[in-house]
């Protein structure tokens, strides 16, 4: 898969080559972090890893789980560069995370391929892009998905951490999974977002 972003924050928006992409706005101008001027916390990335897309063929259930996804990053007041669908591959999860990195995305979500199934891939992709781990965030997101109910969630391989300047973590897929996950990742996400750019909400 060949996929393509422009570098550097406040760019134009970017030309994605990859299978299928879902609502990809121009963001014109650079969130602010500290609050002035701006409610804007960051730039989002979302990655749906569909078992069952296909080159071409519109995503049903894609489509369904970025516009859930992309309603709780907007309620966190992130902005969503693009919702990009992509096969259940390691190669093709890799290069789009690497392409949100190179993009400067201050989050990138993947939603899916976390489970024990021979096509659950993610984590192993993700690990190979990170700089630094985060693990609290995985524990937080597994303890609230085994109290809310979504055994997915409770029992996912998802990993998040840090590469380069972009947060990235691995969700579940089902939708209490995802509601309960944003849910508890929004605040934390951006409590790292804030330190990578040094603000004020940093850790003590």
């Amino acid at each position: 898969m060949s996929v393509e972003m422009t570098q550097g924050r406040g760019a134009a928006a970017p030309d994605w080559l990859t299978d299928e992409v879902l609502d990809a706005p121009a963001i014109a101008d650079e969130p602010s972090l500290d609050g002035a001027g701006s409610s804007v916390t960051g730039r989002a990335l979302v990655v749906v890893v569909d078992d069952h897309v296909q080159p071409g063929v519109s995503s049903q259930a894609g489509k369904s789980v970025g516009t859930l996804v992309t309603e709780l990053l907007e309620e966190a007041n992130f902005e969503v560069d693009a919702v990009v669908v992509v096969p259940a591959e390691e190669v093709a999860v890799r290069n789009a995370l690497n392409t949100a990195v190179i993009g400067g995305v201050d989050l990138a979500v993947t939603i899916g391929g976390v489970g024990v199934g021979a096509r659950d891939v993610t984590p192993e992709a993700t690990e190979e892009i990170l700089d630094k781990k985060l693990p609290g965030i995985c524990e937080a997101l597994r303890a609230s998905g085994l109290a809310a109910g979504a055994p997915d969630a409770g029992l996912s391989r998802g990993l998040a951490g840090v590469s380069g300047s972009t947060v990235v973590v691995n969700l579940a897929s089902s939708r209490a999974a995802i509601r309960d996950g944003m849910a508890t990742l929004s605040p934390l996400a951006t409590h790292v977002i804030r330190h990578i750019a040094g603000g004020d909400d940093q850790a003590r």
